[in-house]
């Protein structure tokens, strides 16, 4: 798994989960996610430089090398990673994955992104934990891409605009109308949900979107730079979700980049 799953640390050493860190640049300067930066230096320097960092994925040699430690453990690995519409990271992953001729390697493109690709990840664990097969695990991974939900409340359009995610016309219409914008990512696609006028009733239309999706069996709470804003929407999702089995996950530096701070979001799936 590649880390802009945005995946919890506890989380990911309770499961085994190996976390292949992506790379954001300020500049000449270029960090690991999760290792060489904290979340609190990165948004510190993402509001207040002049210019909006860069991210890429690792070279495929960086997957070759954790492949190989892994293989030292293992002669099956199943690699999920951030959906290949929206990153580099799959196709690189596949590169890396190339010439274990004694380890048997899945590459699994997620459709998502963040804890979307973190359960999938969290649920191959369970199910290698529990003596699946990789053939298994692979096919459970790909029957649940399609019940996994990601919605985020953005405070801006501005950094998916200059991060070139999104067209200049509709986040130039977005900061004309001071509204705050809700996104989806559906099969890897980045789709807008709606524009409301206030944070509050774009907090209610969040909630309203985790409603309609009926029964869960996962749900993670997502925000940047915003932990009292993530811990209250928790307590109303509450009402849909047990509070005790609900994850909440800072947003990191690459997700960070093209979303800005005091973003909130879910990350769901739902029932079969």
């Amino acid at each position: 798994m590649d880390s802009t799953a945005d995946l919890p640390p506890e989380l990911a050493a309770e499961w085994g989960i190996a976390v292949v860190p992506c790379l954001v640049h300020f500049g000449r300067e270029t960090f690991r996610e999760g290792l060489d930066l904290s979340h609190a230096e990165f948004y510190r320097r993402l509001e207040m430089g002049p210019g909006l960092p860069t991210t890429s994925a690792p070279g495929p040699g960086v997957f070759a090398a954790f492949y190989g430690q892994l293989a030292a453990e293992t002669d099956q690995i199943v690699s999920i990673h951030l959906s290949s519409k929206l990153s580099a990271v799959y196709s690189v992953a596949r590169l890396g994955a190339e010439g274990f001729e004694r380890t048997e390697i899945a590459v699994v493109d997620s459709g998502s992104v963040s804890m979307g690709l973190g359960w999938l990840a969290v649920m191959a664990a369970q199910a290698a934990r529990a003596g699946r097969s990789l053939e298994e695990i692979v096919s459970l991974v790909e029957a649940t891409r399609s019940r996994v939900r990601v919605f985020a409340l953005l405070d801006t359009l501005e950094y998916l605009r200059r991060g070139g995610r999104l067209g200049r016309l509709a986040a130039a219409l977005g900061a004309l109308l001071d509204v705050k914008p809700i996104i989806s990512v559906e099969e890897g696609d980045v789709l807008p949900v709606g524009r409301v006028r206030s944070r509050r009733k774009a907090v209610d239309r969040l909630v309203s979107l985790v409603e309609e999706l009926g029964s869960l069996t996962q749900l993670a709470v997502l925000h940047s730079r915003a932990c009292q804003a993530a811990e209250a929407l928790a307590d109303r999702l509450a009402v849909f979700f047990p509070r005790d089995r609900m994850v909440i996950a800072e947003v990191g530096t690459v997700i960070g980049t093209h979303i800005g701070p005091n973003g909130l979001g879910v990350a769901c799936v739902t029932a079969e």
